[in-house]
């Protein structure tokens, strides 16, 4: 087991060296997460001694994922899904289910998921006499597929006693198969992230396999702030749009060109100017100083921010390179699609509108989102 993110540079690696033969349609990238098992990678996000999950150090988590995006961000997409159910699993789960969960993950290397996206049928979970529940109906965007062997879904109950959305953890292994449709998944990009359409339908689970209480995966600010860690994954796939355009213009001695020069720079400093987002926001999510409203407010500035900087670096990657550097077999031709695809996540204006919201409801905008310093004065 690895303890410092540096001593997983060779992972890393080796996962962007297997990332264009992971490029198909209904495909997941066995050979990726066959290193990381190896790796003990699934492992990263819990913290062993205690069986919690490592939130000691956020930042630590994020520029994992986002080195995961660097190296494929089909990847980095199923990485954060996992990532996403252990961090639910330590908010919302009892001691005996962390234990149960965890040890799933550091000793059965199973690979978590998160599955919320409805398909048009919706899934219910309906209450049997015996206190099981029969799930019916289906969700979509459920990447990884049938290799997710934990998958955390959300089903409207279906009970005398009991409302709401209610958080599912399913065994794979103890279940019916879930029905997988991958004709669904027919992008531009992101072909490998295996995001499917999955049926439950036939399925029995018990209240064992429930976490937290009914709409407890909605409660705020755990609901919005996870857009920081898909920000991290995308921000990673702007990081290696920059390596492959910095390598390409070198390789064939277009780095005295002016205008190259310029781009090159934008490049370099929107990149950093996202490190400085993701950093900024994980600082205000450790802190503990802000309500959930002004965190909200601040992840999906992110959330904006990050999507601009992608898109922009990957304008100026095109104007350097040229119709030849996106062609076939390499690099940028795939991390562009995959960047583009990733990039659309759900409810894009909501978040903007959500901001201005925020703003208009403070009564002046001097101190939006400073840091409040305690002063040592007398």
């Amino acid at each position: 087991m690895f303890s410092n993110h540096s001593d997983f540079d060779p992972i890393f690696h080796c996962i962007k060296q297997h990332a264009a033969l992971s490029d198909a349609d209904g495909n997941f990238p066995t050979d990726e997460f066959k290193e990381i098992r190896q790796s003990e990678l699934l492992s990263f996000p819990i913290k062993r001694s205690s069986m919690t999950f490592n939130s000691d150090n956020l930042i630590n988590n994020l520029n994992l994922l986002k080195s995961l995006g660097r190296a494929s961000l089909p990847v980095g997409r199923i990485f954060e899904g996992h990532m996403n159910a252990l961090q639910l699993v330590n908010i919302y789960g009892t001691a005996s289910q962390k234990k149960r969960w965890f040890e799933e993950v550091t000793s059965g290397q199973k690979l978590f998921g998160v599955w919320n996206t409805q398909d048009q049928d919706g899934v219910f979970a309906h209450e049997r006499a015996d206190g099981n529940f029969l799930l019916k109906g289906s969700k979509t965007f459920c990447s990884g597929g049938d290799q997710i062997q934990r998958p955390l879904i959300t089903a409207e109950l279906k009970s005398p006693s009991i409302k709401g959305w209610q958080m599912c953890i399913i065994p794979t292994e103890k279940v019916a198969a879930i029905k997988q449709d991958k004709s669904f998944w027919q992008p531009l990009g992101m072909r490998a992230s295996a995001s499917f359409r999955m049926d439950f339908t036939g399925i029995i689970i018990s209240k064992e396999d429930f976490l937290g209480a009914p709409n407890d995966y909605y409660k705020q600010p755990h609901f919005s702030s996870g857009a920081i860690r898909f920000c991290s994954v995308q921000l990673g796939g702007a990081e290696a749009v920059l390596e492959e355009t910095h390598h390409l213009l070198k390789s064939i001695s277009r780095t005295e060109d002016p205008f190259q020069k310029s781009r090159i720079a934008e490049m370099s400093f929107l990149v950093e100017t996202g490190n400085l987002w993701i950093s900024q926001t994980a600082h205000k999510l450790e802190s503990g100083q802000y309500g959930s409203e002004h965190i909200i407010a601040y992840i999906n500035m992110a959330r904006c921010m990050i999507e601009e900087i992608c898109l922009r670096c990957m304008t100026l990657s095109e104007r350097s390179v040229g119709a030849r550097g996106l062609l076939r077999p390499g690099n940028l031709e795939r991390i562009h699609r995959d960047l583009i695809t990733y990039l659309r996540q759900p409810a894009p204006d909501a978040s903007l509108v959500s901001i201005g919201d925020f703003v208009f409801k403070q009564p002046d905008t001097r101190k939006l989102w400073a840091v409040q310093m305690v002063s040592k004065l007398p």
